[in-house]
């Protein structure tokens, strides 16, 4: 979903106590919607219809944590940031949960485990079709977060693959976008959000190419002249 952050060459002393709150922090941030929306549903605060309130802030906080952690590697290359990749994984885990909890509320609440409706939705309204497909995409993602995935599938193909989360977040977009019923303000923030990080990775990915193609040059011909 992310890149797993590297060692950093900080020693303890110098990266100060901030470092060490940086994940109980960034947990603290990713449960308060969780929290919120609870308070909410017990004191009434839902609005009349509270099934669909809920399923907006579930789909809402998984786009914005996906986002989140998608800004983290520009933000080292354009501000030297280094605390956002620290937690970068992290906020891709949490973009993974909220999608994984926005989906069971529809299954669950929503539609009450009507598996008719629920095969129908997922056949027949686009929307709920690329909300669905979104799910599908963040999971290989989610699953391969680990160190060890990385060790088994190799870093450039594991960098290949969670690749993908572009995909999804397109796909998120969309499905948000399809969603709502009259203000796209929103979605279309995301979606501009989205475009400039891409952006911003291309330049970085064509160089990356471009190395790697000097290198496979530079090992032909020295297989050549050996």
């Amino acid at each position: 979903m992310s890149r797993p952050s590297r060692p950093s060459s900080e020693s303890p002393a110098r990266s100060g106590p901030a470092r060490h709150l940086l994940r109980p922090a960034v947990w603290v941030l990713c449960l308060s919607p969780i929290a919120k929306m609870a308070v909410d549903g017990v004191t009434g605060r839902l609005g009349a219809n509270p099934i669909e309130a809920l399923l907006n802030r579930l789909g809402f906080w998984t786009i914005t944590w996906l986002a989140l952690s998608l800004a983290a590697t520009p933000a080292k290359e354009l501000f030297g940031w280094t605390a956002p990749v620290r937690v970068r994984r992290l906020l891709g885990l949490f973009a993974f949960a909220y999608a994984v909890l926005h989906f069971a509320f529809y299954v669950c609440v929503d539609k009450f485990f009507d598996w008719r409706t629920i095969g129908v939705d997922l056949t027949k309204r686009p929307f709920i079709m690329v909300g669905f497909a979104t799910l599908l995409a963040l999971l290989p993602l989610a699953w391969t977060s680990t160190d060890g995935w990385v060790r088994r599938l190799g870093y450039a193909r594991w960098k290949r693959l969670h690749r993908l989360v572009y995909a999804a977040a397109g796909l998120a977009v969309i499905h948000f976008l399809w969603r709502v019923k009259a203000d796209h303000r929103r979605p279309l923030a995301f979606a501009f959000v989205f475009g400039l990080l891409l952006a911003v990775r291309i330049p970085g990915w064509l160089r990356a190419r471009a190395r790697s193609r000097a290198a496979s040059g530079r090992t032909g011909r020295e297989l050549e002249g050996a």
